[in-house]
């Protein structure tokens, strides 16, 4: 099965669009009450904000948390992915490969957040 057609199977036949989020202090308040509140509470945000491409696209918002937890349809939409990966590759690791690839890229993105919290020394002023 290609590329196309698992895309077109995941998403009903319909073009897929995604929005990954990484989630920020603003969502600290809910995160007090339950751990994935924040990544539910960012993904129902998404679905408002994407509600007119649902007629055209299959939208699949994704929001991770900094610690960990993954919306509940992001985390059954990157287990489908990696299962349809895993037929295709067969290598039954893909979905963790997955999960780790988006791990990665989660730090990163906090690494670059974090560096870009500190105040930049100009060069005039050493």
């Amino acid at each position: 099965m290609g590329r196309d057609r698992m895309v077109s199977r995941l998403s009903h036949g319909r073009a897929l669009f995604l929005d990954v989020a990484s989630l920020a202090s603003l969502y600290l308040p809910s995160t007090s009450i339950m751990c994935v509140a924040a990544a539910e509470l960012a993904a129902d945000r998404k679905l408002d904000k994407y509600n007119v491409l649902a007629q055209s696209y299959h939208f699949v918002p994704v929001a991770f948390e900094t610690l960990g937890p993954i919306n509940s349809s992001g985390h059954l939409f990157i287990t489908e992915l990696g299962c349809c990966l895993a037929r295709i590759t067969g290598d039954t690791r893909e979905t963790s490969y997955l999960y780790q690839r988006f791990s990665i890229t989660n730090q990163r993105f906090n690494a670059v957040a974090f560096y870009g919290s500190f105040k930049q020394q100009d060069p005039d002023e050493s």
